[in-house]
């Protein structure tokens, strides 16, 4: 009897260690770029004009969809006004209207009519993470998506982003796209 328990009170440990090893919270944060350069704020990098050039990947890796996209936004009375305009290179057409509010200097909350509940949204320094449910239009029917979504501003016009789409918590594909400001 003693043995069993020992063995089993060692597997425990095997286990509790792999648990550890693969949930361990080292993510990257948006703290993590406090003091990184240029500074992003998105309520001014997106007002006015900004054009969108992007490409979604499946969960492996291969390049599935393409799009280019005209962006226009207004900010007036802390809420951000961004209207996104994207042509699918199959010839797909889309338009998305983000309402985004600044609550502080550093959080945000968004909203879009394809968007379930709030997006919430962090800026420090050159980085801007964005995270919400997108109702994504799937073989005939619309499914809800997490997005992990990460800006980059890498210089006055030019900014890049990179979005994890993730279903049951399990990576399904992933969005890159650069913004260039006009």
């Amino acid at each position: 009897m003693k043995k069993k328990l020992f063995l089993f009170s060692i597997i425990l440990i095997i286990l509790f260690g792999i648990f550890n090893f693969f949930l361990k919270d080292d993510a990257m944060k948006p703290e993590d770029f406090k003091n990184s350069y240029p500074i992003l704020q998105i309520e001014k990098y997106f007002e006015g004009g900004v054009y969108a050039y992007g490409m979604l990947q499946d969960r492996k890796g291969k390049v599935i969809r393409q799009f280019r996209a005209t962006m226009s936004g207004k900010y007036e009375n802390n809420i951000l006004t961004l209207e996104e305009f994207f042509s699918w290179h199959d010839g797909e057409k889309q338009k998305r209207i983000w309402k985004i509010k600044k609550i502080d200097e550093h959080n945000y909350i968004g909203t879009a009519e394809d968007v379930v509940g709030e997006a919430k949204g962090f800026s420090y320094g050159s980085a801007f993470k964005f995270e919400y449910y997108l109702m994504v239009p799937f073989k005939g029917k619309n499914i809800k998506i997490k997005f992990d979504d990460w800006i980059f501003k890498q210089s006055d016009k030019i900014a890049i982003n990179r979005a994890t789409l993730s279903k049951f918590g399990f990576k399904v594909g992933e969005l890159t796209v650069v913004f260039e400001k006009h």
